[in-house]
């Protein structure tokens, strides 16, 4: 099971408590999981990531295990006590402004 922590109104947006668990068939990778997380929560398609494109939404970030995985390819292995389920992986919505 792959752990993974939303921000309020993503989990607000899907109707979920806490920390959501998904399982992903072959290797964890941030797009393995985020076909997980898409099909188990459709309303959350397009919010994290296009859809035409499959590209992270430019105010999302991704972090585990201490590290910004934003800027990894969608196709990179997570990190593997994220893979175990030891350690989520954190969907975080960035902030900007001046």
């Amino acid at each position: 099971m792959i752990r993974i922590t939303l921000p309020a109104h993503l989990r607000a947006l899907a109707r979920i408590e806490g920390e959501v668990s998904v399982e992903v068939e072959g290797e964890a990778t941030q797009r393995s999981v985020l076909n997980a997380i898409e099909a188990r929560y459709p309303e959350l398609r397009g919010t994290i990531r296009d859809q035409a494109t499959q590209q992270r939404r430019p105010f999302v970030r991704f972090f585990a295990c201490e590290e910004d995985l934003s800027h990894e390819s969608p196709d990179t292995p997570l990190p593997e006590l994220v893979a175990k389920g030891v350690e989520p992986l954190w969907v975080v919505g960035a902030i900007a402004g001046g």
